[in-house]
C-alpha cells in the first residue's frame, strides 16, 4: 500500500516531467525556430495526455479501492490535471507562431 507522500510524488512528478517538456518544446522551437520542437510537441500533446490520462484514471482506481487515501488520490489527479489550461495555451501559441 502506498502512503499520502507517494500518491502526492506521483502527481508532482507526473505534472512537473510534462510541463518542463512542454517548456523545452515550446520555447526550443521559439529560441532555434527548429520544427523539430514543434513536432516534438505535438507528439508531446498526444502521448503525454494519454499516459497522464492513465495515471489520473489509475489514482482514481487506487483511491476507490482503498477509501482511505481517495483525498490524496484525487488531489494528485487534480495536479496532474492543471497541465491541462497550459497545454491548451501552448498548443495555441504553437500553432500561431507555425501560422497554420
Amino acid at each position: 500500500m502506498m502512503n499520502d507522500k507517494t500518491i502526492l510524488k506521483i502527481g508532482n512528478y507526473t505534472f512537473g516531467l510534462f510541463f518542463l517538456l512542454g517548456n523545452i518544446c515550446l520555447f526550443g522551437f521559439i529560441i532555434t525556430d527548429k520544427v523539430d520542437f514543434a513536432l516534438g510537441g505535438y507528439f508531446l500533446l498526444m502521448f503525454g495526455s494519454v499516459l497522464s490520462l492513465i495515471i489520473v484514471l489509475g489514482l482514481i482506481i487506487y483511491g476507490l479501492i482503498n477509501k482511505r487515501q481517495i483525498k490524496s488520490c484525487l488531489r494528485a489527479a487534480a495536479v496532474i490535471c492543471i497541465n491541462i489550461p497550459i497545454a491548451i495555451l501552448y498548443f495555441y501559441i504553437g500553432t500561431s507562431l507555425l501560422n497554420l
